[in-house]
C-alpha cells in the first residue's frame, strides 16, 4: 500500500492553533478583502478559497460560512449549498488547470486530521500524473509549480467567463 506522508503541515497546524485567537475561516470571510485572502466564490452558506499550504498546485477549500464543527449540524441548505460549490470548483479547477483527477476530502475532528477541527471545510485537490515525486522524501521540499496568485487569477477569470451575462 502507498502512503502519502505530510509531516511538514504539523507546523503549519501548531502554528495556526497557537498564533490565532479567533477562527482563521471566520475571519477571513468576515474582512471582504476576498483577493487578499484568495476567496474566489462567496455564496450565502459557503465560500472557496485557495489553501495557503496546499499539497498540490490548485488545492482548494470550501468552506461553510457559519462556524460549525460537524456536517450533521449543517442545516439542509448549508448541506447543499456546500456540495454544489464543490462541485462549481471542480469544474472551476477543471477548466483553468485541466488536472487528470481530483482528491476530496473532509477530516472530521483532531483525530482524523482536521487542521481546524471547529470550522467544517472541504479539501478539493487536483492531481496530475507525477504530480507527487521524491522531492519531499529526499529533499523536504514540496514543489508546487504555479504561484498562488496565477491560480487565483486563473480561477477567477473562469469563474467570470462560466458566469459572464448570468450577473446582473
Amino acid at each position: 500500500m502507498d502512503r502519502l506522508w505530510a509531516p511538514w503541515r504539523e507546523t503549519y497546524i501548531t502554528k495556526i492553533l497557537t498564533k490565532q485567537k479567533s477562527c482563521i475561516f471566520c475571519r477571513i470571510l468576515a474582512e471582504n478583502k476576498d483577493k487578499k485572502h484568495l476567496i474566489f466564490i462567496r455564496r450565502s452558506h459557503a465560500y472557496a478559497v485557495l489553501n495557503l499550504y496546499p499539497y498540490s498546485n490548485g488545492h482548494c477549500l470550501i468552506v461553510t460560512n457559519r462556524h460549525v464543527g460537524d456536517i450533521s449540524r449543517l442545516t439542509p441548505e448549508e448541506y447543499v449549498q456546500l456540495m454544489e460549490l464543490l462541485r462549481e470548483t471542480k469544474d472551476l479547477l477543471q477548466a483553468a488547470l485541466k488536472p487528470q483527477g481530483f482528491n476530496v476530502g473532509i477530516n472530521l475532528g483532531r483525530i482524523a486530521g482536521a487542521g481546524i477541527p471547529q470550522h467544517v471545510h472541504v479539501h478539493l485537490v487536483p492531481r496530475w500524473k507525477g504530480d507527487h515525486n521524491f522531492m519531499p522524501v529526499t529533499a523536504a521540499t514540496k514543489v508546487i509549480s504555479q504561484s498562488l496568485s496565477v491560480i487565483y487569477k486563473k480561477l477567477n477569470d473562469a469563474h467570470t467567463q462560466r458566469h459572464r451575462g448570468t450577473r446582473k
